[in-house]
């Protein structure tokens, strides 16, 4: 690991973005971000001495980024990590930098309900600050999304799924929300759209073994002009008890002038049919 880059904060990661973990819209897929905040977050922990505490596991955490432009294959990035709050709990934060020009690509704000270590240097967090938006009191309305279990080489060092694995069977999730509204295969190869995110909020109650059979369920909560927000909620197929959840707000975009474009009308109207009442 390299000296702190300011005050607080060290680069716990750094690499590229490949061409095979790039997905239909065209740039670095979500899950893999994960991938490379699992790596960060367990160099970080090894930095501040909380390294076992990790491994066992057995808190709750919640994850809020923030995308503020996207990486596409090729690109070379490092991570940097700092713990930004202790009161009460562990808030810890991430940023994605892009190596070639310094620009911070992506914001993660992390709050863990676990003690703070003592006499470590806090980060100032000047990220942005994460929103709170407005979710249903139960899941009435959502749609089954994905199934299956967890496999055994989706298992991290802590013995439980990775986060880039855990959000692997979110994406499955998103995929199939996609498509009911009209977001296929066929749509984004020949419409040349994508659905792009640009804030995810994951919040883990329970990593799950190895052969944890899973169930995801999903909530279209806010469709706009471009814009549509879910939130996809994972639960023990066996016991019904939730796992974890993600909030994935996004637009679609247009693949060419990768920019935001308007719902078609067909689009909408499947839309408008799976939105979830928030009462």
């Amino acid at each position: 690991m390299t000296a702190p880059t300011s005050t607080g904060w060290i680069e716990t990661y750094r690499g590229s973005v490949s061409p095979w973990e790039t997905d239909v819209t065209e740039h670095f897929t979500i899950a893999f971000y994960f991938d490379r905040l699992d790596q960060a977050e367990a160099n970080l922990m090894d930095r501040i001495g909380l390294a076992e505490a990790f491994r066992r596991g057995g808190f709750r955490r919640r994850y809020d980024l923030r995308f503020a432009r996207e990486m596409r294959a090729g690109a070379a990035f490092h991570v940097e990590a700092a713990v930004t709050g202790r009161d009460p709990a562990l808030r810890l934060g991430y940023r994605f930098v892009d190596s070639a020009n310094g620009e911070v690509t992506t914001w993660i704000d992390a709050n863990w309900d676990i003690a703070a270590p003592a006499g470590v240097t806090l980060g100032e967090w000047n990220g942005p600050t994460a929103e709170e938006r407005p979710v249903p009191a139960g899941t009435d309305g959502f749609v089954p999304t994905a199934a299956g279990r967890v496999r055994p080489h989706e298992i991290d060092e802590t013995g439980r799924i990775g986060l880039g694995a855990l959000i692997h069977k979110f994406t499955d999730s998103s995929l199939q929300i996609g498509a009911a509204v009209g977001l296929t295969a066929d749509f984004i190869k020949t419409g040349r759209r994508g659905f792009s995110t640009f804030e995810l909020a994951l919040e883990i109650s329970r990593a799950p073994g190895s052969g944890e059979p899973f169930a995801n369920q999903t909530g279209l909560l806010h469709l706009g002009g471009s814009s549509l927000r879910f939130l996809h909620v994972m639960r023990n197929a066996a016991t019904g008890e939730e796992l974890a959840r993600l909030g994935q707000y996004g637009v679609q975009l247009d693949l060419d002038k990768r920019r935001p474009a308007p719902l078609n009308d067909e689009m909408r109207a499947r839309a408008q049919k799976l939105v979830v009442p928030m009462g």
